[in-house]
């Protein structure tokens, strides 16, 4: 090989994230419902898709797993998992009524964040919740204490904030948020109230933020960056913003590799790999395999974590539940007939 001559095309590289994909309560979240379906056998019905991906509720539903809007679907006497997002307390009140064994596959780091605003709401602070309007996540949690919580959509939602007392203001956050862009609304925060207090610990999980830390690395260098994700999943999504931000030329969220535009490839030479928390890896190899096909097989990882973080599952799979189901129908019935 000579010098390289403005002719030469830069050699085509793949820059391929890690970690990235599954984080332990995603992984906890579908383990319990194909564990659930093996051992309860279907139907298994889940409240609200167990984790934001497309290809894993298509996947499960075809395991016999029915997914429903609200509890008010799923028939009485029958097996319901709440997904990985967390629910409000109410949800488990509406369990109760409907007579169903309840499995909560609630990611432990999400219960966290609940715990945190159940014990600052006893205290009677006010708490500031930084998050997307309307994801699931928000929520679980505003519900856990509906009259102290107020939602922070972002930096400019700052200047609408209003509180009782400035001196018992607290923040905390949905676990799945941009780094960088929730310290600006806590700054902007605090320059409002100055005695805002802090969570004992961050909000935001490990998974996410490491997440985030690989794409920043690889987005200063990449051309493109492809992240495979669902729209829907708050991560993902993040994870694109955060590729643009760190220097990526372009960014794009695809669900499968059939998804991605050739014209994208146009004068890039290096491309960018990355999947959201709730992404199975075999959709990743299938992005490696598109881009292989079309001249990107020289693969590197860029690695800014070791995780080695797993959850138990959740204890609800110890038992027998649907004996559990029946005896709450007829404990039921029987009361009906006094």
């Amino acid at each position: 090989m000579g010098p390289m001559t403005a002719a030469t095309p830069a050699a085509r590289r793949v820059l391929l994230a890690a970690p990235r994909g599954y984080c332990a309560g995603v992984d906890r979240a579908v383990i319990a419902v194909e564990r659930a379906l093996e051992q309860y056998g279907s139907p298994i019905y889940v409240r609200h898709e167990i984790v934001h991906n497309k290809y894993v509720v298509q996947t499960l539903e075809k395991k016999g797993a029915i997914f429903v809007d609200e509890t008010a679907e799923v028939p009485e006497g029958s097996i319901v998992m709440f997904s990985a997002h967390g629910v409000a307390p109410t949800v488990h009140q509406e369990a109760a009524e409907r007579r169903l064994a309840t499995i909560d596959a609630t990611c432990p780091l999400v219960t966290k964040v609940h715990k945190e605003a159940v014990r600052f709401a006893n205290e009677d602070f006010d708490i500031l919740l930084i998050g997307h309007e309307g994801h699931e996540e928000v929520i679980g949690t505003s519900g856990e204490a509906p009259d102290h919580i107020t939602l922070v959509d972002g930096p400019d939602d700052v200047e609408n904030v209003t509180v009782r007392d400035e001196s018992k203001v607290v923040w905390l956050s949905q676990t799945t948020l941009s780094v960088d862009e929730t310290m600006e609304t806590v700054d902007r925060l605090k320059e409002k109230f100055p005695q805002l207090l802090s969570p004992p610990s961050d909000d935001i999980c490990y998974a996410t933020q490491n997440r985030q830390i690989a794409v920043k690395q690889m987005g200063a260098e990449a051309d493109l960056v492809i992240v495979v994700g669902s729209k829907n999943s708050s991560n993902s999504v993040r994870l694109v913003e955060v590729a643009l931000g760190a220097g990526a030329k372009d960014a794009h969220l695809v669900d499968f590799a059939d998804e991605i535009d050739e014209a994208w490839l146009e004068g890039v030479s290096t491309v960018g790999v990355t999947s959201g928390a709730s992404v199975p890896d075999v959709l990743v190899e299938g992005v490696l395999e598109w881009l292989a096909e079309r001249g990107f097989g020289d693969v590197e990882i860029v690695k800014a974590a070791e995780e080695s973080i797993t959850f138990s599952l959740p204890k609800e799979l110890r038992r027998d539940l649907r004996a559990e189901a029946a005896a709450l129908v007829a404990r039921a019935d029987a009361a009906a007939e006094k």
